[in-house]
């Protein structure tokens, strides 16, 4: 029993996914990314990783260079392996991204030191949704022609979030234009924040990114436009709404809460030195 790791991208999907979709909640991430590098968005040195038991999968783990490595909701015990593999392949890992517990324990056995780290908490929407917040506007859809303020705000997004833009945001946020993924709240017939809820897959959505200009903020939009990108998947199909909060942030934490979000578990994105 051995990490295998591939460029074929179908041969991957097809054998990873079926594994992945037995926890899409869990499994959220690495689902719409490798659905993405399905797509094409993501082609030049991909990493996809899967470990095989008896001829099942049972773990996945993924790379889009220059990103971090996403871990999969994988059994801790398969981490030793992959670390060892990926240094015996001379792969190159900036950082990695999973739940705390898988994070962590990459970490502590991969051969550069942990440099950074940022803490997450993964929500899912309760059922029913609760009511509307107050807040002034209303929620359209975004459309092509907005596509240059959503890349300027995309990178705001980044810098504020992450500390820096990896990649030109352009033919991400424009695939999400097409697939009518993203949405901006408006007042008086201009922007003020957008939203992202990605289609459902294995009944799944995620919400995010979810940015308010700072000059804008305090008005309530981004959480009114978060509760209508959450009502509007639901009304799509999805099962299974989600998304990440910062917990370095507790008013977005319980902003999130009060629109009917519960934790499922905690995140963390390691950045190595």
């Amino acid at each position: 029993m051995t990490w295998t790791f591939t460029s074929d991208v179908e041969t991957f999907a097809e054998a990873a996914e079926p594994w992945l979709l037995r926890d899409p909640v869990r499994n959220t991430v690495v689902l719409t990314v490798l659905r993405a590098v399905r797509m094409g968005l993501w082609s030049e040195g991909v990493l996809l990783g899967r470990l095989e038991r008896d001829g099942r999968t049972v773990a996945v783990a993924l790379q889009t260079p220059p990103h971090f490595l996403l871990l999969a909701d994988i059994p801790t015990e398969t981490v030793p392996e992959l670390v060892t593999c990926l240094i015996e392949d001379e792969r190159v890992i900036p950082g990695v991204s999973g739940s705390l517990a898988l994070a962590e324990a990459f970490a502590a056995r991969w051969w550069r030191p942990e440099a950074g780290r940022r803490s997450e908490r993964l929500y899912r929407l309760s059922s029913p949704v609760l009511p509307e917040p107050a807040a002034e506007g209303a929620l359209r859809v975004a459309e092509i022609g907005d596509l240059d303020l959503l890349v300027r705000w995309g990178e705001e997004f980044q810098v504020e979030a992450e500390g820096g833009v990896a990649a030109d945001l352009t033919p991400l946020l424009s695939s999400r234009i097409t697939r009518r993924e993203l949405g901006l709240w408006e007042v008086d017939g201009r922007p003020v924040a957008f939203a992202g809820a990605s289609c459902p897959l294995g009944g799944m959505s995620r919400i995010g990114p979810v940015y308010t200009p700072p000059p804008l903020r305090k008005k309530g939009y981004g959480t009114a436009l978060s509760h209508a990108m959450s009502v509007r998947a639901r009304a799509e199909g999805a099962d299974e709404v989600l998304l990440f909060t910062d917990l370095s942030n507790p008013t977005s934490n319980s902003i999130y809460q009060a629109i009917g979000y519960r934790p499922v578990d905690d995140y963390a994105t390691v950045t190595f030195g």
